[in-house]
């Protein structure tokens, strides 16, 4: 795996794992009884986009080490998914 490569992938890992973080530590305005005029009462009290960006960051880097490690070091690919039904394209 080259460079761009894996930081492509990094990148990708990243974002979905940004968006499996989001829902975690969300109390609505509703909830905190603060709502400001013009917002949702669903819309968050705070962001905590500090907290989100860092574990993202570290859920991320643990699922690529683990890719990279599987890929890389112990040579997986698609080929040893036989027991996955798959399309005839793929195989």
């Amino acid at each position: 795996m080259g460079l761009v490569s894996g930081l492509a992938i990094y990148f990708i890992i990243w974002w979905v794992s940004l968006f499996l973080i989001l829902p975690f530590r969300v109390r609505t305005q509703a909830e905190a009884e603060n709502q400001r005029l013009g917002t949702m009462p669903s819309a968050p009290a705070k962001s905590h986009m500090l907290w989100r960006a860092g574990a993202t960051t570290l859920l991320a880097t643990v699922i690529f080490g683990l890719y990279y490690w599987a890929v890389e070091v112990r040579g997986l690919g698609l080929d040893d998914l036989t027991w996955l039904p798959m399309p005839d394209s793929l195989k």
